[in-house]
């Protein structure tokens, strides 16, 4: 009877184990509405890719997921209401380009880089370096023999961001001068570009698409490391001879600093499903000027660093420090 009596305490003990533990915070997540937070407008290719990921993870979560859209400030004002939200269901779906090159732009930053905690890289952006068709020339190293040739007299757009980090840097880096123009709306720099009010623009294919539907502009390459799927006959611009202009345009989901990284990891598996499952994800994006590329927490927060150090690289050759 004793020996039974052990046998029954035994079993009530490990019940518990036996009957598993308690679904974690990640399994739990989400408990309501999910928010998308946008630094860029409606229609743009990242609003696009976080629409469709919305709609498809909406059903998957079995919670609403909402995209809202906050350009302005060079991308500060979405952030700004990402970190001030304090709030795991408040993700900020961002270009790693609208804020790489704020330390060296922007003093009193209303936030810190710790408070963008990497989820998962959903996308790719296609940059393009583009021209006016009247310029009359057909490649990159085209454009920089001219360059050379009326140093100070042709004008590039530039659109405050870590692009105009990079190409101020190859600027400097080769002893060419050109004349930066400054604008604040992406695509009226493009409409100067098919004018031929500015010479050359590097800006995401997104915006320059409708110019170069009406046949006003020309790519002379794509800064990625891969070919455009939409401009396969356009080189990149490792192929045209000028490596150091490569620049992968990074996009995708960051959540607050106490974010788990169970939840990261599951919210990049659940991307990975929800795209897998749905070819018509890919092609959309594609046709928005998007290259579809997840990756989880640690591959997304090595390539956002690895764009830190090669902004801080420029910024130093420019003589540029941060500003805090």
């Amino acid at each position: 009877m004793r020996d039974a009596q052990r046998s029954l305490l035994a079993l009530g003990l490990l019940a518990p184990l036996m009957l598993g533990a308690p679904p974690s915070a990640a399994q739990n997540w989400p408990q309501r509405t999910v928010k998308f937070v946008l630094p860029l407008g409606p229609g743009s290719g990242v609003d696009i890719g976080a629409r469709l990921l919305a709609d498809r993870l909406s059903t998957r979560w079995g919670q609403p997921v909402v995209v809202e859209n906050r350009p302005g400030g060079d991308g500060i004002v979405a952030i700004s209401a990402f970190v001030g939200a304090h709030d795991d269901h408040v993700l900020l779906a961002s270009p790693t380009s609208s804020f790489t090159a704020h330390p060296y732009l922007h003093e009193n930053l209303p936030y810190k880089l710790s408070d963008l905690l990497p989820i998962a890289r959903v996308s790719n952006t296609l940059i393009t370096i583009a021209v006016p068709v009247s310029l009359n020339i057909g490649s990159v190293a085209e454009l920089i023999a001219l360059t050379r040739a009326q140093p100070g007299k042709l004008n590039w757009a530039g659109v405050t961001g870590a692009l105009d980090f990079l190409f101020a840097g190859f600027l400097k880096r080769t002893d060419l001068t050109m004349t930066k123009v400054p604008y604040r709306n992406p695509v009226e720099a493009a409409n100067d570009l098919a004018e031929g009010r500015v010479q050359m623009y590097m800006a995401a294919l997104a915006i320059v698409r409708p110019q170069l539907q009406t046949g006003k502009i020309k790519l002379l390459a794509v800064t990625n490391s891969v070919r455009a799927p939409a401009a396969p006959d356009v080189p990149t611009v490792k192929e045209a001879g000028y490596p150091e202009l490569t620049f992968d345009g990074l996009v995708g989901l960051f959540g607050p600093p106490e974010m788990p990284k169970e939840l990261r990891e599951r919210i990049a598996a659940d991307i990975r499903e929800v795209v897998a499952a749905d070819p018509l994800i890919g092609d959309r994006l594609a046709a928005t000027g998007q290259l579809l590329n997840v990756g989880g927490p640690a591959e997304f927060a090595q390539a956002t660093e690895e764009q830190r150090e090669k902004i801080a690289a420029i910024a130093k050759d420019l003589g540029i420090k941060p500003m805090q």
